[in-house]
């Protein structure tokens, strides 16, 4: 069965990408994306896991309602990925479980 995506990247007049960082490996993106729309490009399916059973959550709603998209960014735990648009150098990480109050 050929690799084929769910998700292709519509072509653009301005191919002006910045270069952000997911779980530490450096991915270049359209400046005019959301982080959770950035990690579905990039192949990341899963950006969190519930506290409870530790099950896999995906971007749903991509407006802000359900929270399932919910990242570590810059250092700043529980970032709804689909209202924040990327820029350079960011260093987005998923999230594992319950947060630390730490």
């Amino acid at each position: 069965m050929p690799n084929v995506s769910l998700l292709k990247s519509l072509a653009r007049k301005d191919s002006a990408t910045v270069r952000m960082f997911i779980e530490g490996t450096p991915v270049d993106v359209p400046t005019d994306m959301n982080v959770a729309a950035a990690l579905l490009l990039a192949g990341v399916t899963a950006c969190r896991t519930t506290p409870v059973t530790g099950s896999e959550r995906a971007p749903f709603c991509m407006m802000g309602v359900c929270f399932d998209c919910l990242v570590e960014i810059d250092g700043v735990p529980n970032r709804q990925g689909c209202m924040t648009p990327v820029r350079e150098g960011m260093r987005v990480r998923r999230m594992d479980g319950a947060r630390s109050v730490a």
